[in-house]
């Protein structure tokens, strides 16, 4: 038997390779502009008349919130791929579950987009507001509004467990700096009670979950910065 290159063994992408597409995935996500900057403009809290006036005056920021999400969750899919690559030599069948929990995640995130959709068409078809009234059209805004974050909530369950599985993926890799692993698992534990808190605990602030997150920026960061370093290691053939 003869020592052959990872590379040459997961369909001649390098680890090189599959870090750089995942740092520039993550980079080029526009999830974060959507959700803390765009939607709190238009969403007032507790106020659907106020949230109706606003997206009805923005309708075309609303739309740009929308595309965010989608290029978001899409990208997903992307990192997902990527990812699997990047870890495939630690233990392939645990990287492949992982990339399962992100797609899994992935798709009904996109799934919960189409509330959205919903309020944008319920809101730039003038037919509606005379078919509901308004009170009844600002309540079907209010509804759609609030299932695109429970049902998202729902899939950010599956994506704290691949968080988790990457934690450890990472932790035993050797090439990335273990201390991102314990940060990942760390951070998929905060996305497993952010998700579940809107069922387990609704009346909580939950928002110090969101703290956990900080080790999938140092994540990122190492993809950016190091990522282009990554040693092949070799296994047996």
């Amino acid at each position: 038997m003869k020592p052959v290159s990872a590379a040459k063994s997961y369909d001649s992408v390098t680890l090189r390779q599959a870090a750089l597409v995942a740092g520039f995935a993550y980079l080029l996500n526009p999830v974060s502009y959507a959700e803390f900057s765009i939607y709190p403009k238009l969403v007032a809290a507790n106020n659907a008349a106020e949230t109706v006036q606003n997206i009805s005056a923005h309708p075309g920021l609303f739309a740009v919130a929308i595309l965010c999400y989608i290029v978001s969750f899409i990208g997903d899919v992307i990192i997902a791929w990527a990812l699997y690559v990047l870890l495939a030599p630690v233990n392939r069948a645990l990287s492949l579950l992982t990339a399962w929990c992100q797609l899994v995640y992935a798709a009904g995130a996109l799934c919960s987009v189409f509330s959205l959709l919903n309020v944008y068409h319920l809101l730039v078809t003038p037919y509606y507001l005379t078919l509901f009234g308004s009170g009844p059209l600002q309540a079907q805004v209010w509804f759609q509004l609030h299932s695109f974050h429970y049902e998202w909530s729902v899939s950010l369950i599956i994506f704290g467990v691949h968080r988790v599985l990457l934690g450890y993926l990472v932790y035993r890799s050797g090439y990335i700096p273990w201390i991102l692993g314990i940060a990942l698992f760390i951070a998929g534990v905060g996305w497993m009670i952010a998700g579940l808190g809107p069922y387990v605990l609704p009346n909580a602030n939950l928002d110090f979950t969101f703290i956990t997150a900080f080790g999938e920026l140092l994540f990122t960061l190492w993809l950016w910065i190091r990522g282009w370093k990554v040693r092949e290691p070799t296994v047996i053939s």
